[in-house]
């Protein structure tokens, strides 16, 4: 026995023998079968404590199980695209492709000196092509079946970098590179059709009932958001036979809709300010809105802020003449980015009819102390009978009811139910050096064309 643990002579001693041995290497079909898996590393340049003690974790867990028995499969690989071997070429005019292999190498050494029980023949490398490809067909795959297609986007943009920005990489409007302004950009990007699956991952999280957390379960019930409703259309009325469509949760209080709201960011928002005396101060308030971050302009407490188009659509329902005004607090991406404004029965339109001075009607009425629209600062549920609708009146605050109004929208070609889900696609293609290259030919007469395998 010696008297002093010298890890400079013992590490290597015993880390050659290991190595000579290939005690760590997992043998093809032998035994009882353990996976362990950490993290990859980003190649950033060297190993910091916080790799340390992660792998440290797993260097247990795989050896206890060795002793167990098992043939344990233990691999190392390093996630190596990404935006920071961008930023390393910029600043230290080398190829990203040489800097990230170059810290590969540094921290597989420091790895093996730490005499980790991994499988070093199992090394995944993201950003080597033999890698990449298995994730390249993949998405080929996909994109014959649907679930990953390409449309329009409001993306961050860097105007001096010239890309696209995560939300991330933006701080106070700015890009975290270069501290250029950030611009808002309607782009062509790549998106996975993560929506299709909404309904199946809602059925699984009641296989999770009594075994996960409550308020787990409701944030993800919360993330996925599934909402029942209807498409409606209202017409514009300065152009004729031209519809403005709008998603809601509740088609059955359409009578008390008395106007339109459109996220600032909505495709028709230009045409509608094409003629309006202040639209330079119009698009000055818009551009601020698209910059304040998504969690300010949906949250319950913010500000709601208002601008008036000066247009007017038909509600369908009543035949009025209703104003169409731009909100902070309507997001582009949910439902259509046009909502109808309902203030007797939503507390955000009321407080906004409140600010900016527009009419609240009743739809349904308590049978006690029914407020008055003109003075009521609180919306009251969706409950009692509907009153002043003529065909539906006397009809009940429930399903039924909404359902009822659903048929009578499609009946009467107003609209048609809908479901849609708070849930988004998920879009990937912002990444740049961040992912695996997105395997496509961009053909000006063929359009979309798959690299063939």
């Amino acid at each position: 026995m010696i008297d002093r643990y010298s890890p400079q002579k013992l590490e290597p001693k015993w880390q050659a023998a290991w190595h000579r041995a290939k005690a760590f290497r997992a043998k093809e079909g032998k035994g009882k079968k353990y996976y362990v898996l950490e993290m990859f590393p980003y190649p950033s340049g060297r190993i910091h404590m916080g790799h340390v003690r992660n792998y440290c974790i797993g260097d247990v867990v795989a050896r206890y199980r060795i002793r167990c028995g098992y043939n344990v499969l233990h691999p190392m690989g390093f996630d190596a695209f990404g935006l920071p071997a961008e930023n390393a070429a910029i600043a230290n005019n080398v190829h990203p492709r040489k800097w990230t292999y170059d810290n590969m190498k540094f921290m597989e050494g420091q790895l093996k000196r730490l005499g980790l029980s991994i499988d070093w023949e199992r090394k995944v490398v993201t950003c080597d092509p033999d890698y990449y490809k298995w994730e390249q067909e993949l998405f080929i795959e996909m994109y014959e079946k649907g679930l990953a297609y390409r449309k329009l986007s409001v993306v961050h943009w860097c105007p001096k970098c010239k890309t696209v920005l995560a939300n991330e990489q933006v701080e106070d409007g700015r890009c975290w590179r270069c501290d250029a302004e950030v611009k808002k950009k309607n782009l062509e990007q790549w998106f996975l059709r993560i929506t299709a699956y909404a309904d199946e991952l809602l059925t699984a999280l009641k296989e999770l009932e009594g075994g996960w957390p409550e308020r787990v379960l409701a944030m993800q019930n919360n993330w996925i958001g599934r909402s029942e409703g209807a498409y409606i259309d209202f017409e514009l009325e300065s152009v004729p036979h031209e519809k403005l469509r709008v998603f809601t949760t509740r088609p059955d209080t359409i009578h008390g809709a008395t106007f339109l709201v459109l996220a600032p960011e909505h495709p028709r928002v230009p045409e509608l300010l094409a003629e309006a005396p202040d639209r330079a101060e119009l698009a000055a308030w818009i551009e601020h809105v698209r910059k304040t971050p998504r969690i300010e302009r949906e949250g319950e407490g913010s500000a709601k802020e208002g601008r008036d188009t000066r247009a007017f659509a038909l509600n369908p329902a009543t035949g009025e003449r209703i104003p169409i005004w731009l909100a902070n607090y309507v997001l582009p991406d949910y439902g259509t980015g046009a909502i109808m404004g309902v203030p007797a029965h939503d507390q955000r339109d009321l407080d906004f009819a409140r600010a900016e001075g527009l009419p609240v009607r009743l739809v349904y009425v308590p049978e006690r102390d029914a407020p008055d629209p003109a003075t009521m600062t609180e919306a009251i549920p969706h409950a009692g009978a509907i009153r002043g609708t003529g065909l539906f009146d006397g009809l009940p605050a429930d399903e039924a009811t909404k359902r009822s109004f659903v048929e009578w929208l499609d009946r009467a070609g107003f609209g048609r139910g809908k479901v849609t889900y708070r849930l988004r696609d998920w879009l990937i293609s912002r990444q740049r050096y961040w992912g695996t290259p997105i395997p496509v030919v961009y053909c000006d007469r063929c359009g979309i064309v798959p690299v063939p395998e």
